[in-house]
């Protein structure tokens, strides 16, 4: 007879985030993790949404587990690393790194970790952030 469903040991959230990160080659896995430690640092108390899609691995930072709250997601793709800016369209991109047409979503392709820590992506992040604190 199998075991009651309470009776079931579940992989922690982390362990299931690693066996989905572990799906992408080393190189994706890699960065992916050193930016994810870079937000969680950037981010403290932000509750993580992870979404596990055909396309992509988005982990979406926000204030609550809403996903409709999230402001930021790190996204792997099968050779490359994003940051997604879920409120961009209308973030003022004075060095034009913000990709994408879309009427909402804006992302940056992430070449490494350090990427997150240049002086033009975190006034982005800064200016994303107090935006959405206005709209609370």
């Amino acid at each position: 007879m199998p075991a009651p469903l309470s009776a079931k040991k579940v992989p922690s959230p982390q362990l299931q985030l690693d066996a989905f990160l572990d799906k992408y080659s080393p190189a994706v896995a890699t960065l992916a993790r050193a930016c994810l430690a870079k937000m969680r640092a950037r981010l403290p108390g932000a509750v993580q949404l992870v979404y596990d899609n055909y396309n992509a691995l988005a982990i979406g930072f926000g204030p609550s587990e809403r996903a409709g709250e999230a402001i930021f997601s790190i996204a792997l793709y099968p050779r490359w690393v994003s940051l997604f800016f879920l409120q961009g369209a209308g973030l003022p991109d004075p060095k034009h790194l913000l990709k994408g047409s879309g009427k909402v979503v804006r992302h940056i392709v992430l070449a490494s970790a350090a990427d997150l820590d240049s002086p033009a992506v975190q006034g982005l992040m800064a200016t994303a952030l107090k935006r959405r604190r206005r709209l609370r």
